[in-house]
């Protein structure tokens, strides 16, 4: 194994230990991972921690984003299922299981040695462990800092530290690489984030919204109220004249940049007038998992080009 990934699953490993620590009130775990393939290990969980006594190798996904995560960390071969959502990659083992309704028994018919699920949906857990069947919930991150932590933790359950290790360092390198390529600018650039047709936006307390923050973006979203995904008005938009306009709805609605210039008062947008309307992949948009790079990327590329870098002060 070369020396850096040795270095990155040895962090890794103090950083998961570190964790557990803290989420048992300081005592000691029952088992902490000292390097990628070591059992018991115990990691942290939604709802308080599992202790897994070897590497799974029967894991059904619930949830798109962990399935992402899973293939990511090198652990698909051990992945015998998956939920109707999951669609990436290419050739996971989709099936008719639910993420959002959890069928208990339909999940127990491919005798999984671990369940990964974004939230505890209709008793999942308890049924999964009355079965003897751990359960790891990741749910939906916040920030960057949770997705990076989510891969980590799925690393160690998975007995693949070393290999998410250097995942969330690639990561990390290829998102502040984008962020430091930046122009400045005097001021944020102003945006409206449609997630349908309705007018459901995020504001800068979402995942999403911490990302386009981090480009230097302002939600217009931001002035609507304590609500993290507020749902405006067309009145709302037009007065709030945003710099760019991103469209999640593209997929699911229908709605393409000329069906939102033919709206009623919105030809006359500034972001509309400048031709800033972009048209999102609503799965890369709404998940946390590696794929959230190629997002920054594109999102950053759209920033870049929006304004002229602004000119140094004397």
């Amino acid at each position: 194994m070369p020396t850096r990934r040795l270095f990155a699953a040895g962090l890794a490993a103090l950083a998961l230990l570190a964790a557990s620590c803290a989420s048992s009130g300081g005592s000691e775990p029952a088992s902490a991972p000292s390097g990628d393939g070591t059992f018991p290990v115990t990691v942290n969980s939604g709802d308080g921690a599992i202790t897994l006594d070897a590497a799974p190798d029967s894991i059904v996904s619930l949830s798109p984003t962990a399935t992402e995560m899973l293939y990511a960390v090198g652990a698909g071969d051990q992945v015998v299922a998956v939920d109707d959502q999951s669609d990436y990659p290419a050739g996971v083992p989709v099936t008719a299981l639910s993420g959002y309704s959890p069928n208990v028994e339909a999940v127990l018919g491919y005798e999984p040695d671990l369940v990964v699920a974004m939230d505890d949906v209709g008793d999942l857990v308890s049924g999964l462990d009355a079965a003897g069947v751990p359960t790891l919930l990741l749910p939906a991150a916040t920030t960057l800092d949770e997705a990076y932590t989510q891969i980590e933790q799925l690393g160690a359950a998975t007995g693949h530290i070393g290999d998410a290790a250097e995942l969330v360092a690639s990561m990390r390198s290829d998102i502040d690489e984008v962020v430091a390529g930046l122009p400045p600018r005097p001021a944020p650039l102003s945006y409206y984030h449609e997630l349908d047709d309705t007018y459901y936006s995020v504001t800068g307390d979402t995942f999403i919204g911490g990302i386009y923050a981090m480009l230097g973006l302002r939600s217009i979203g931001d002035a609507a109220g304590a609500d993290a995904y507020p749902q405006l008005s067309a009145e709302y938009v037009l007065d709030a004249d945003p710099d760019l306009i991103f469209l999640a709805d593209g997929q699911c609605c229908g709605v393409t940049p000329e069906t939102v210039a033919a709206r009623a008062g919105w030809s006359e947008l500034t972001a509309v007038r400048s031709g800033q309307i972009h048209v999102l992949d609503e799965d890369v948009a709404s998940r946390w998992g590696p794929r959230v790079v190629d997002l920054v990327r594109n999102l950053g590329a759209i920033v870049a080009a929006a304004e002229p870098a602004a000119q140094p002060t004397r």
